[in-house]
């Protein structure tokens, strides 16, 4: 059988893409550049699944390897982010309209935070993107799958209830968010910030070089204060990772 298309598939964490990895069809393996990739079908689809690992330079190299050894046409980004935003809480769904890089300054030259020798600040993923992805979240939301995708004790330890949709912008950089400091002072400086990671834009970036459409979903799992280490892992292996099961299927869904 001939594919028309070719997805890749970024989880933020090992643990998030575990669960994606079980839906494959024909799975099959290859090791590069001390990463897994995982390869077969989700609902006839054929797709390439990896962790990205962290920080930009490793995820920008993840998603080049997927671009140019596995020839994929589209990339969808699941995985975790620190809410900056007030009204965001745990277990809300951000998907990005941009991304910028707020470590990102080579001022006098250039402006803060504009990309050398692309002119930008930020990236948007492209309208049929967005939209494809608002629309298929937003079904999961209105008959409560996410929610329902976890267990009563998983929603009762981390006081979820079905999650909401918030579109708009998300910053990335090698950093750790882990103060209420570190929140004031980033949106005095980006007061559209949403949340908080450490890849999106980078991947942005290599797919806006590549001309690759792309969409970066991520699920607050902490506010990205003295608080955020709470429960961490616990909350990505046992909440963000059943939501990205459900997006996956949902975005490949025919």
């Amino acid at each position: 059988m001939q594919y028309m298309k070719r997805i890749g598939i970024l989880g933020a964490m090992p643990e998030e893409i575990n669960g994606i990895v079980s839906l494959l069809k024909d799975k099959s393996e290859v090791v590069k550049g001390m990463r897994t990739y995982y390869l077969g079908t989700i609902n006839n689809v054929e797709v390439v699944v990896v962790f990205s690992r962290w920080g930009k330079v490793a995820s920008a190299t993840t998603v080049t390897h997927l671009i140019v050894e596995f020839g994929i046409t589209e990339l969808f980004f699941t995985g975790v982010a620190g809410a900056i935003h007030p009204d965001l809480n745990i277990g809300d769904i951000v998907i990005a309209s941009s991304l910028i890089q707020h470590d990102l300054d080579a001022r006098p030259i250039m402006s803060q935070f504009e990309i050398p020798l692309l002119g930008k600040t930020m990236l948007c993923p492209s309208k049929e993107m967005l939209d494809k992805a608002v629309e298929g979240i937003g079904e999961l939301v209105r008959d409560e799958s996410l929610i329902h995708s976890l267990l009563p004790k998983q929603r009762e330890k981390f006081s979820l209830s079905n999650p909401k949709i918030v579109v708009g912008q998300i910053a990335s950089g090698d950093r750790f968010f882990a103060s209420h400091e570190d929140k004031e002072n980033l949106l005095a400086i980006l007061p559209d910030v949403l949340c908080v990671e450490m890849e999106g834009a980078a991947v942005a970036q290599v797919c806006f070089e590549y001309k690759i459409p792309y969409i970066i979903i991520r699920t607050i799992s902490d506010e990205a204060n003295d608080n955020s280490v709470v429960d961490f892992k616990e909350f990505v292996s046992q909440v963000a990772s059943r939501f990205g099961v459900e997006i996956i299927k949902k975005m490949l869904k025919k």
